[in-house]
């Protein structure tokens, strides 16, 4: 199963990719993490990235794009493979199914998790975190039984992020709609997108995923 991953900041990426991963057997890969490992190894394309991101500039899509054609060619991608993280843009899209055509891996699904704009907002401006132990609520969806007290560890160091706030928020979700948005148009003209509402129990949403990718 060779899957794209499209979804809003607060969609429930994460936590669907890593849901999949078990399921079918096949690897997560996240730009992120690629380019995060590639720089601590001192690779040939992580320390090219690291001189981009030194510089504060952006990494070019040739770097991610050899790092996702080196992850590639491990043996754990036999089965397929979640590529989350990229593509972010139309750009980008069309240079991975070159890439994916190279190699003969060719997406089988763009999988999207769709999310109300308002649901996104709170589930985004909602998160407390517990400076103890860690521990992630939301104040509209699944807060502390008790105020200000953590249910796990019983502290009292409930804190809100200071960037997890409406106006930076609205601008990273207002990011999303300009340039990666298109990308559901784009993966839905080669009969690809396969579309899961992302409201619900975390299982329920599993299952969704499961019975739309049954059809591939």
């Amino acid at each position: 199963m060779r899957i794209v991953l499209l979804g809003a900041p607060g969609s429930g990426k994460g936590t669907q990719a890593q849901r999949l991963t078990d399921i079918y057997n096949i690897p997560q890969i996240s730009t992120g993490d690629l380019l995060r490992a590639a720089v601590a190894a001192g690779t040939e394309l992580g320390k090219q990235a690291k001189i981009a991101m030194d510089a504060g500039g952006l990494v070019s899509d040739e770097i991610v794009l050899g790092m996702i054609r080196e992850r590639l060619q491990q043996s754990d991608t036999a089965n397929g493979f979640i590529l989350d993280g990229f593509p972010r843009n139309l750009t980008q899209a069309a240079s991975l199914d070159k890439l994916l055509a190279e190699v003969d891996q060719p997406l089988q699904a763009g999988l999207l998790i769709d999310v109300d704009f308002d649901v996104l907002l709170k589930r985004l401006t909602g998160r407390l975190s517990c400076k103890d132990c860690s521990t992630v609520y939301n104040r509209y969806f699944s807060p502390p039984a008790q105020e200000g007290v953590c249910d796990k560890c019983g502290g009292t160091n409930l804190y809100h992020r200071a960037d997890d706030n409406e106006e930076t928020i609205g601008n990273r979700l207002k990011v999303y709609e300009e340039n990666t948005a298109p990308l559901i148009n784009y993966y839905a003209d080669q009969g690809l997108l396969k579309r899961v509402n992302g409201i619900g129990e975390m299982e329920d949403i599993t299952k969704a995923i499961q019975a739309e990718l049954a059809t591939v």
